[in-house]
């Protein structure tokens, strides 16, 4: 039977990206809601990531999204971000609200449109160089909404060749993260939908290309975990962005809708070792909070990943390991119940506080007065949002 000290070195290693996005306003398809002291600018984004991370020490990196996020100086931008402890991370290409791109990107009919979205890939490649950046990931809105609207058969080809043209300049140390969703906004067919093509898009790229799982980009239904899995078990599953749906991709704070799917996604990623030591396997929140308060938002997804991680961690493996080889199929699910019904929240509040962290960091951000000051101070400019 594992015990919690057993746990601890894993715990100490876990690393949760932000999105910068997750700070900034967002809503519905029908409106983009404004709250008191949403950043305005970039280095706004990343002092509120910032909070997360003094709070829970799980949060160490901010994932940028150019063009919402691009500035002049990405050297200064990352000094920043160290002055307030955090790091630049993940940078999100984005080739899906210019107008040229309204019959796809990368995938486009035409060599001219193209070569735009290819060479705005690029300009991302020579972003990272500046902020240390590993992963460039890749989301296509690329797709058709009618049959005979555009040959499937070429725009994979197109996909492959422009991919093929990104890959090739990256840096020393760099990687192509390609992320799949089984819809919207293209309804016929998207060129990316499912972990089966952009692991073939990545497989025929080299090693140095993965697949990014998001948990919302999913039939409802779908076995998540066994996507995990797979992934896991032929070496490309390079990054997740974390959410939560319940109908598609809402974008809600992880673990909210089925934390039981959140504990059996980790639970295989922790069998397939990705979170062990010097795994490729990186852990990202992808939301939007059109809702609840942004700090607040993240802070509790933070947490609800720390917490399903524990309980991971605590599954008693070799008890799961014997009842799976007796065949005895109430005693191995009993086992994983017994995991995923561990209240592990006061142990992690005593191992926040070993390390000079809040117990309860959720209530410590309340009572900081930082949201107060922020809707103080941030009066007047433009608030950031989608797209910005």
């Amino acid at each position: 039977m594992t015990t919690f000290e057993e746990i601890v070195p894993a715990l100490d290693r876990l690393a949760i990206e932000v999105p910068s996005w997750a700070y900034g306003n967002s809503g519905t398809r029908f409106k983009v809601f404004a709250s008191a002291g949403t950043p305005r600018t970039v280095r706004e984004k990343i002092a509120d990531a910032a909070q997360v991370h003094a709070l829970t020490g799980l949060a160490p990196t901010v994932a940028l999204h150019i063009p919402w996020d691009r500035v002049d100086d990405y050297a200064a931008l990352g000094a920043f971000a160290r002055e307030h402890g955090v790091a630049l991370g993940t940078i999100n290409s984005n080739t899906f609200q210019d107008d040229v791109y309204r019959l796809g990107s990368l995938t486009h009919h035409d060599p001219a449109v193209r070569r735009t979205a290819i060479d705005h890939h690029l300009e991302c490649l020579e972003i990272m160089a500046h902020t240390g950046s590993r992963d460039l990931k890749i989301w296509l809105a690329d797709g058709t909404n009618y049959p005979g609207q555009g040959d499937l058969r070429a725009r994979q080809d197109r996909l492959h060749d422009s991919l093929a043209e990104i890959y090739a300049h990256l840096g020393e140390g760099q990687r192509l993260v390609l992320e799949y969703k089984l819809f919207e906004p293209a309804f016929y067919h998207t060129d990316v939908p499912d972990w089966g093509t952009a692991y073939a898009h990545v497989s025929a790229l080299g090693e140095r290309a993965y697949v990014c799982l998001d948990t919302g980009h999913h039939a409802p239904g779908t076995n998540i975990e066994f996507i995990v899995t797979q992934l896991l078990r032929l070496g490309k599953l390079g990054s997740f962005d974390l959410n939560s749906r319940f109908y598609a991709d809402d974008d809600l704070i992880v673990g909210a809708a089925d934390p039981f799917q959140l504990f059996r996604i980790l639970a295989e990623v922790v069998r397939g070792g990705g979170l062990d030591a010097g795994s490729p396997v990186a852990l990202m929140l992808d939301q939007c909070h059109n809702v609840e308060d942004k700090i607040p938002g993240q802070l509790r997804s933070v947490l609800n990943v720390q917490e399903t991680v524990a309980k991971v961690l605590l599954l008693d493996r070799d008890a799961l390991a014997a009842a799976q080889a007796a065949g005895d199929v109430l005693a191995a699910n009993a086992v994983v119940m017994d995991a995923f019904w561990t209240d592990v929240r006061p142990a992690l509040a005593d191992y926040r506080v070993s390390r000079g962290l809040p117990a309860d960091p959720v209530a410590a951000y309340a009572a900081s007065g930082y949201q107060a000051r922020i809707a103080a101070d941030r009066v007047g400019g433009t608030q950031a949002s989608w797209g910005a």
